[in-house]
């Protein structure tokens, strides 16, 4: 699977929607929403800079190496 976004959970953890943080980060909904569900290919360093300032979080609680299945089974074969 690889780096996983969990910015859907840390958003509502701090309670707050896709509107007012792409307001508070200057960063369209859409873009934002491309983070959210986990379709972004790729992450600035100044947009996740923002994103942590705003949420009060560090980019570990972001972002998540997930391990693929394929890649556990070649370890243990």
């Amino acid at each position: 699977m690889g780096i996983v976004v969990n910015l859907d959970v840390m958003m509502a953890k701090r309670k707050i929607g896709v509107k007012e943080l792409s307001e508070q980060i200057d960063i369209t909904m859409a873009n934002l929403s491309i983070l959210k569900n986990n379709k972004a290919r790729a992450v600035r360093f100044s947009t996740l800079d923002a994103i942590c300032r705003a949420l009060n979080c560090q980019p570990g609680d972001i972002l998540e190496y997930v391990e693929d299945e394929a890649d556990e089974m070649e370890k243990e074969g």
